[in-house]
Formats: C-alpha cells, sequence, structure tokens
C-alpha cells in the first residue's frame, strides 16, 4: 500500500513535504511554462496577458471586460490596461453591452485573429513537448483532476 500523500501535503502537518503540495506544484509547472512560452511569444510580439486575452477570446467573443479577466486569472484593473493596450495595438476593439450599457465587451480584430494565429503557432510545439509521454487517458485524467481541484476552491 502506498503512503497517502494528502496527509504530508497539508502544510499544516509536522511531516509536511514541499513535494506532496499540490499548489507548489501547480506553480512550479505554471512559472516553467510562462517562461518558456514568454521567450516564444516575445519574437512575435505577444506577451502571457495578451495572450491569455486572445486565447479567452479566442474561445468565445464578444466578451465582458471582467469575464475576460476572469476567465484569463488576471485582475479587473490589470485586465484593463491590457485590453487599452491591445486596442492601440489594433488587436481589439471594445464596445458597451447591446443587453447592458454598464458593461465594456471586447471583440478581437481581424489583426487580433490573425496575431491569434500566430501566436498558437508559436505555442503549439511547447505544448507537444510538454504534453509528451503522457497518454490519451492520462491526458484526460489530469484535465479531470485540475478541474476538480478548481472546483473544490468554490
Amino acid at each position: 500500500m502506498s503512503e497517502d500523500l494528502r496527509t504530508v501535503g497539508n502544510p499544516g502537518s509536522d511531516d509536511f513535504r514541499l513535494d506532496a503540495y499540490p499548489f507548489y506544484l501547480l506553480n512550479r509547472a505554471a512559472s516553467r511554462y510562462n517562461m518558456k512560452l514568454e521567450a516564444q511569444l516575445r519574437r512575435i510580439g505577444v506577451d502571457i496577458p495578451t495572450w491569455r486575452a486572445l486565447m479567452v477570446l479566442g474561445d468565445r467573443e464578444p466578451l465582458a471586460i471582467g469575464q475576460v479577466a476572469r476567465s484569463a486569472a488576471i485582475n479587473l484593473s490589470t485586465m484593463m490596461r491590457i485590453v487599452e493596450r491591445m486596442a492601440k495595438a489594433g488587436l481589439v476593439e471594445t464596445g458597451t453591452s447591446e443587453t447592458d450599457g454598464r458593461v465594456t465587451e471586447i471583440r478581437m480584430t481581424p489583426e487580433g485573429r490573425a496575431k491569434l494565429a500566430e501566436a498558437r503557432g508559436v505555442a503549439a510545439p511547447l505544448y507537444e513537448k510538454i504534453i509528451g509521454g503522457f497518454s490519451a487517458s492520462d491526458f484526460s485524467r489530469m484535465l479531470e483532476l485540475l478541474g476538480r481541484l478548481y472546483d473544490n476552491l468554490d
């Protein structure tokens, strides 16, 4: 029988082990990924926050700035500055929601869609490298477990 790592992964445990703390491991993996991705994206003039916003909008648009911020895991005031920068670069347009005049929505421009396609092309080889060695079932299971972790934070 294997050791129950949930106990030693609890930061309140006297036997706490960093290598069993899932949030340390998630943060470490995400930071390393962002570092490698940023180096690739920089070549095409895209930073990580812009990449996140474009990816969210590429999934569905138009979206309220607040929704893009939540989905991209960026605080709202920072997202507003990112959107201003993206609008100046011609990647997005903003406008008032047709259903709620208090809400500002974001939509990609044709230039934004082209930049998203370029960025996806740059990110794809890194993605392929990262998932190498994962079986289809391992990958599906990882996504399921990450979803459960996220849901448990509610």
